[in-house]
């Protein structure tokens, strides 16, 4: 594994997106950030552009006019790239899942590698499921890294 590789893992971007949630899953991501959470410490800096991105933090379920900005959103990420869903919404609609808008959770539209359920998430839960992503981004690294050597 490369040094580049290598720092990817170690100082993860993020990228939060928020399809059509409350905004309950929002303000926990943000107080996540705060040095109460300190999810900084893990070397994860918050960042608005998908080209820098190695985890995409979606919040809120996918309906008919955010599906194809999230799938934008998504292809415009670097390979490897780890997508967290966050919150009830996320993972499968959430209280809004028969809604005739609401194509369900984030899965529907773009490949989930970890949920992270609650409503609203608690900031240590998604925590926790950012630590588990980088781990997903670790395997993935490794996987590209070996399929480049070999």
């Amino acid at each position: 594994m490369g040094i580049i590789q290598k720092s990817q893992i170690k100082s993860p971007w993020l990228l939060h997106y928020d399809c059509s949630s409350c905004n309950g899953c929002d303000i926990e991501i943000l107080a996540s950030l705060t040095p109460l959470y300190d999810i900084e410490r893990f070397g994860i800096i918050n960042t608005g552009n998908p080209k820098h991105a190695d985890i995409l933090l979606v919040t809120g379920g996918v309906n008919q006019r955010n599906a194809r900005v999230l799938r934008n959103l998504y292809d415009q990420m670097p390979e490897p790239k780890v997508v967290v869903a966050v919150g009830t919404c996320a993972c499968s609609g959430g209280v809004f899942h028969n809604c005739y808008n609401i194509l369900g959770g984030v899965d529907k539209a773009i490949p989930v590698d970890v949920y992270v359920p609650g409503c609203a998430a608690r900031p240590e839960a998604i925590i926790d499921g950012v630590v588990m992503g980088l781990q997903k981004l670790k395997e993935k690294t490794s996987k590209k890294s070996e399929e480049a050597a070999g």
